[in-house]
């Protein structure tokens, strides 16, 4: 029995490939939600749309919700339509992806896939339009985690896609997000989705959750920047039952440019914790929205991150943060603070 890797290495000297087997067999929840279920979420007593949204996607899961029964001579009320489609719509940490996740465990399915919206966006280009839907025909569920509305291209496709699945009998269901407390914005977010999918927008309900962000409500506003001292000795000690990657911020960043997105998950393969040194603000719009997505397959895999430098959650400039990718960075920097407080 061959024992865990352990020590250090350097992710920009991995040049990781990806089959698009291998891309498919992928296509489940990330580990962190391998038990995610409606029962182990906590819906905030003080926000009632999470345990409405709970309800609704409980009832989407069984098929919809039974009718009531009537007397002997009532007749029983009609169950209310179920649409093939449910999108959750709101800000960063209220839970969305685990009610995903738990869509997926909960639809008694023999083919289900679950994935990020880039997943699947990389799965077309590996296999090819056709092709991705002749895999996907007939598939009883498909779950898109952090459906992406800013790349037109992207969406058209992923738009026809899902035209051609849904006549077949596959459900969706889709999650994107909401800036929190983003005056204006939150509320548009889903008309924004709809508009974007227009030809399937008959086919989804929207379901709001409204809710904090639940991985600030454990730490402080701000990731964490340890010193060099303490960067050493994290690593080493770290390094000591497994392992551990040590890369400079600008390598780091120039290296993410020769990897495409859908290979990030094993950039990171049998990482216990990422190390980055000297961290400074970014600029450049591309190299940001790589990192970006560096970042989601990192939460996803719940891998710790020690830094020096600048702060992690200020490598994001204010232009950066006034643009057409404000909810990219904002979800970056949520989840930048927490995989620094693990």
């Amino acid at each position: 029995m061959s024992s865990a890797p352990v020590g250090i290495v350097h992710l920009s000297d991995r040049a990781p490939q990806v089959s698009g087997e291998q891309m498919v067999a992928a296509l489940i929840p990330p580990p962190q939600f391998d038990g995610a279920t409606f029962e182990t979420y906590r819906a905030d007593a003080r926000f009632p749309l999470q345990q409405e949204a709970k309800d609704l996607l409980i009832a989407f899961s069984g098929g919809g919700a039974p009718a009531a029964r009537g007397g002997l001579f009532r007749r029983a009320k009609k169950s209310p339509e179920v649409k093939p489609g449910v999108y959750l719509d709101g800000g960063f940490g209220v839970g969305k992806t685990h009610l995903l996740a738990a869509i997926y465990h909960a639809v008694p399915a023999r083919r289900k896939y679950f994935g990020s919206f880039i997943e699947y966006t990389a799965l077309v280009g590996a296999l090819g339009y056709q092709k991705t839907v002749e895999l996907f025909r007939g598939a009883d569920l498909l779950c898109i985690d952090e459906f992406e509305l800013d790349d037109p291209g992207d969406t058209m496709v992923m738009t026809r896609l899902l035209g051609e699945l849904v006549p077949t009998g596959t459900r969706l269901a889709a999650t994107s997000n909401t800036p929190p407390n983003a005056l204006g914005e939150g509320r548009f977010a889903a008309q924004d989705f709809l508009r974007e999918i227009h030809a399937m927008a008959a086919s989804f309900q929207t379901i709001r959750i409204d809710g904090t962000d639940y991985r600030q409500r454990a730490v402080d506003g701000h990731a964490v920047v340890v010193t060099a001292g303490e960067y050493e000795r994290d690593l080493a000690d770290a390094a000591a039952s497994g392992l551990v990657s040590d890369d400079a911020f600008d390598t780091l960043i120039r290296h993410l440019a020769t990897v495409h997105p859908s290979r990030y998950i094993r950039l990171i393969e049998d990482i216990a914790v990422i190390g980055i040194r000297d961290v400074a603000p970014l600029d450049d719009q591309s190299a940001a929205l790589r990192f970006v997505a560096f970042i989601d397959r990192a939460y996803d895999a719940q891998i710790p991150v020690r830094a020096t430098g600048t702060s992690l959650d200020q490598v994001f400039t204010d232009d950066m943060l006034a643009g057409g990718y404000r909810k990219k960075y904002l979800r970056a920097i949520s989840r930048l603070v927490a995989l620094t407080h693990s």
